[in-house]
C-alpha cells in the first residue's frame, strides 16, 4: 500500500511539473532563430553593409554592390596594390525563398569561389521549431559544412551517393528531413543563379517564341478568359492581417511582346512605340493595381532603383528590375479593362527569358509577425504561359524538373507502400470488430489482441522508431496557422508519413473516433501500453493501479487546458508555442533520442514511460494536447461502439475499462474510449456479460436451445413452431 501511494504521488508530481518541462532551457543558445535582421536587407545595394560577407568567404576585404539578375556581391582583397577576385556573395532570398518545415525560408548567406566551390555558409534566420529545442542549431551547420569544397554544377542530393548517376550524397539530420531537403535546394538554386552569370556554369539560353498573330482585336474579357492576361490576388490574412473579404493588393500582369495582346493593352502606335524601343531579346510586362493600398513598385526609387516588390522567374533563373528596366504604362486600350491605381511596364532584359515558355510572375510582400511585429519578405506567385493558338506551333514541349517532395516520395516509395498497407490493414481490422470480438470472450481475447498487439509493435519499432513518424501538436498549430495566413500543399508532403498518417486520422475520427490512432497506431501512446502490459506479465500487476474515478474526471480535462493554452500561445508567438510544445515527449523519445537531449526532457520522458508501468497511459489520458485536439471531432463520429439497454445499469464493461471511458449510465464517452474492444468482448460473451449470462442460465434451465447472439447482443429470438395440422 506504501508503494501504491508513492507511486499516486508520483503521477500527481509529474502532472504538475509538466508544463515546467516543456519550458526548460536547451542546452545549446539558439543564435539564428527568429533572428532580428535589418529591414534594408533585401533590397540595399551594399549587401555587405548589412551582413557579414567576410564570414562565408575568407580572405575578402571589400565587396561591390549588388549586381546580376538575380543579385548578387564581388569580394575583393587588396594584393600589393591591386585588386584581386576572391569570390562571389549571394543572399539565398535574392534567389529563392523556397519554404522549409516552418513554412518560411531559411536565409543564408552564402560564399563561392571564382571558380563555382562553396566557399562558407552562414544562417542569418530560421524559424524551425524543430532547431528550436531537441536537435541543436549546430546541426544545421554541421549539414551545411558537407557543402564546403563542392562545386555548384554538382548533382548533389540528400541521401546516399550514387557514383553510378554522377549524383553525391549528403547525409541528413535525423528528425529535420524537410528542413535540410529545403535547405538543398536552397544552396544549388542559389550557386547556380551566380554560376550561370559570371561564367563558371554554360549560360541558360531558350529559344525565342514565334507569336502566331490573326489580327485580332481582343477587349479585356477575352484575354483574361484566354489567359494572356491573369490576375494575382493576396488576401490580407496571408501577409499577417486581419481576414478581409477586401485584397490586400489585386493585380493584373500580362506579356506584350506578343502583337495581339500588346496592340489590345497599348493600342497599335503605343505598342509599336514601345517595341522600336526594346533591343532584340528584351521583354515587357505589364501590371496594374487595381484594389489595395500596398503599391507594387515598393522602395525602389529610394532605395538605389530596386523594384523589391516585383520577380519573374523562369525555371531556376530570377530576373529582378531596376529603374532603367521600368516604363510609364498611362493607360489600357482594350475595352472593357478595368480602373486601376498603378501601372507599370517592367523589361526583361536577358537571353534567357523567351515567351514560348511558362514563367512566373511573383509579388513580394511584407508579412507581418504578430509576436514581435517584425516583417518579413514572402512570396506569392502565378504561373504564365501564352495559350497554344498564340503561338506558331503550338507550346514547346517542357519537362519539368519533379518538385522535392514528388523526389522524396519517389525514393521513399517502398517505405511509403508499406505504411500505407498497415495503415489499411488496421483499418480494415477494426472495420470487422464484430467478427473479431464474437470470437474472443474475457478469458481469451487473443483474437482481438493479436492484431491491437502487432499493430503496437510496428507503430512503435517501424513508424516511430523506424519512420521518425510521431505525430504532433506542433503540426496541428502549423496547419491551423497556415490556413489562416498561406496554405502550401508542398510544405505538408514533403514529409510522406507524416502527410498520409493525418489522412488517416481525419478520416478515421470523424468515422469511429480519436481511439484508433490513439489506442492502435500513436508510437508514443503503444509504447505505454505495450509497458503496461509488459509490466502485468513480469511480474508488477500487483503494483498496478488506477487514478481514483473522482480524480480521473478532474485530470481528464488538463489535456484541453493544455492544447487551447498553446494554441493561444501560437498566435502571439509560435516561438513559445513550440517551447511549450515540449510538453510532450515524443520528440525525445523517437525524433532526437532520450541520449541526445539535455536531462529535464529525458528525466521528464522517461518519468512518463516509467510510471506507464504501473498505470495506464497516464500521458494520453491526463496531458497530451493532440489528443485533446483529436477528441473533440470525435464527439461527431460516424459509427459507435454497441451498447444494449441493460448497459444502463450493468457496471461490468465499465470496472473493466483502462480508460475510465464508460460513465454509471452504462454510455461510453468517445473523447475518451482508445477502442480497446474489451468492452465489446463482454458484449457477446455469454459468460461474461451479466445479461447474457441471465438469459443463457434462463434458457438452459428451461431446456431451450441456445442460438446465436445477434449484432445487438442479445441472443436471437426462438420461433414457436406451429402445432402439426390434424389427419383426415
Amino acid at each position: 500500500m506504501k508503494l501504491l501511494s508513492a507511486l499516486r504521488d508520483s503521477l500527481s508530481a509529474l502532472l504538475l511539473t509538466a508544463a515546467i518541462a516543456g519550458t526548460a532551457a536547451p542546452a545549446l543558445a539558439q543564435t539564428a532563430y527568429e533572428a532580428a535582421l535589418p529591414p534594408e536587407l533585401n533590397t540595399a545595394p551594399a549587401l555587405c553593409d548589412h551582413v557579414p560577407c567576410s564570414e562565408v568567404l575568407p580572405g575578402a576585404t571589400r565587396f561591390s554592390e549588388r549586381k546580376g539578375q538575380p543579385f548578387y556581391v564581388e569580394g575583393y582583397a587588396d594584393e600589393n596594390g591591386t585588386r584581386k577576385l576572391v569570390g562571389y556573395v549571394v543572399l539565398s532570398t535574392d534567389v529563392t525563398d523556397t519554404p522549409a518545415y516552418s513554412g518560411k525560408p531559411v536565409i543564408t548567406l552564402i560564399g563561392l569561389t571564382p571558380d563555382g566551390h562553396f566557399a562558407g555558409i552562414k544562417i542569418l534566420k530560421h524559424s524551425e521549431p524543430i532547431l528550436l529545442l531537441g536537435i541543436p542549431e549546430s546541426a544545421l551547420v554541421k549539414f551545411n559544412d558537407q557543402y564546403l569544397g563542392k562545386f555548384v554544377g554538382d548533382n548533389i542530393e540528400i541521401g546516399r551517393s550514387r557514383p553510378e548517376e554522377d549524383i553525391i550524397g549528403l547525409d541528413a539530420i535525423s528528425g529535420a528531413t524537410v528542413t535540410v531537403i529545403a535547405q538543398n535546394q536552397v544552396m544549388m538554386m542559389s550557386g547556380a543563379a551566380v554560376g550561370r552569370q559570371v561564367g563558371i556554369l554554360e549560360a541558360t539560353v531558350r529559344p525565342q517564341a514565334n507569336f502566331a498573330d490573326r489580327g485580332r482585336a481582343l477587349d479585356w474579357d477575352t484575354m483574361v478568359k484566354e489567359g494572356v492576361v491573369q490576375r494575382l490576388a493576396v488576401m490580407p490574412e496571408q501577409v499577417g492581417l486581419e481576414r478581409s473579404s477586401e485584397p490586400f493588393i489585386e493585380l493584373w500582369y500580362g506579356y506584350l511582346n506578343h502583337p495581339e495582346v500588346g496592340r489590345a493593352i497599348m493600342g497599335e502606335a503605343g505598342w509599336r512605340t514601345l517595341m522600336g524601343r526594346l533591343a532584340e531579346g528584351e521583354h515587357a510586362l505589364f501590371v496594374i493595381r487595381t484594389r489595395g493600398n500596398e503599391s507594387f513598385k515598393g522602395s525602389g526609387f529610394v532605395r538605389g532603383g530596386i523594384y523589391d516588390r516585383i520577380q519573374v522567374r523562369q525555371g531556376q533563373d530570377a530576373f529582378t528590375f531596376r529603374d532603367l528596366d521600368y516604363l510609364n504604362l498611362y493607360g489600357l486600350a482594350a475595352p472593357g479593362a478595368p480602373a486601376f491605381n498603378e501601372s507599370g511596364i517592367f523589361i526583361v532584359r536577358s537571353p534567357a527569358f523567351s515567351g514560348a515558355f511558362p514563367w512566373k510572375f511573383i509579388f513580394l510582400g511584407n508579412r507581418v509577425d504578430r509576436a514581435t511585429g517584425a516583417r518579413t519578405f514572402v512570396n506569392f506567385d502565378r504561373e504564365y504561359w501564352l495559350p497554344a493558338a498564340y503561338l506558331e506551333g503550338g507550346r514547346p514541349e517542357v519537362k519539368k524538373p519533379d518538385a522535392p517532395w514528388v523526389r522524396i516520395w519517389k525514393t521513399r516509395a517502398v517505405e511509403i507502400g508499406l505504411f500505407s498497407a498497415l495503415l489499411l490493414m488496421v483499418a480494415v481490422a477494426y472495420a470487422n470488430r464484430d467478427a473479431l470480438t464474437r470470437r474472443s470472450t474475457r478469458k481469451n481475447k487473443w483474437p482481438v489482441n493479436i492484431f491491437k498487439y502487432t499493430a503496437w509493435v510496428v507503430s512503435i519499432g517501424f513508424v516511430g522508431f523506424g519512420l521518425l513518424a510521431q505525430p504532433s501538436i506542433t503540426q496541428v498549430l502549423t496547419w491551423f496557422h497556415s490556413l489562416l495566413f498561406q496554405w502550401q500543399w508542398e510544405l505538408f508532403l514533403t514529409d510522406p508519413f507524416i502527410f498520409l498518417f493525418w489522412i488517416f486520422i481525419i478520416v478515421t475520427v470523424f468515422v469511429w473516433g480519436r481511439g484508433l490512432f490513439c489506442g492502435w497506431l500513436c508510437p508514443f501512446g503503444s509504447l505505454s501500453e505495450l509497458l503496461h502490459k509488459i509490466g502485468a506479465a513480469v511480474g508488477l500487476k500487483r503494483f498496478q493501479f488506477e487514478m481514483p474515478a473522482k480524480w480521473h474526471h478532474k485530470l481528464k480535462w488538463l489535456k484541453y487546458f493544455v492544447f487551447f493554452g498553446l494554441l493561444a500561445v501560437s498566435m502571439f508567438s509560435m516561438g513559445l508555442a513550440e517551447k511549450l510544445a515540449e510538453v510532450e515527449p515524443f520528440k525525445t523519445t523517437f525524433l532526437v533520442g532520450m541520449f541526445n537531449r539535455s536531462w529535464p526532457y529525458t528525466l521528464f520522458a522517461a518519468g512518463l514511460l516509467g510510471l506507464s508501468i504501473f498505470t495506464e497511459r497516464p500521458f494520453c489520458k491526463y496531458l497530451c494536447p493532440l489528443g485533446a485536439a483529436l477528441a473533440m471531432p470525435s464527439t461527431f463520429r460516424w459509427y459507435g461502439l454497441r451498447r444494449k439497454q441493460e448497459c444502463d445499469s450493468c457496471k461490468a464493461c465499465a470496472k473493466g475499462c483502462g480508460s475510465h471511458a464508460i460513465d454509471e449510465d452504462g454510455r461510453i464517452d468517445h473523447r475518451e474510449c482508445m477502442l480497446c474492444l474489451d468492452c465489446m468482448v463482454l458484449y457477446t460473451d455469454e459468460h461474461a456479460c451479466p445479461p447474457l449470462a441471465q438469459e443463457r442460465k434462463r434458457r438452459t434451465k428451461a431446456g431451450l436451445a441456445l442460438t446465436p447472439i445477434g449484432k445487438d447482443g442479445y441472443y436471437i429470438p426462438i420461433k414457436p413452431v406451429a402445432p402439426a395440422a390434424p389427419r383426415a
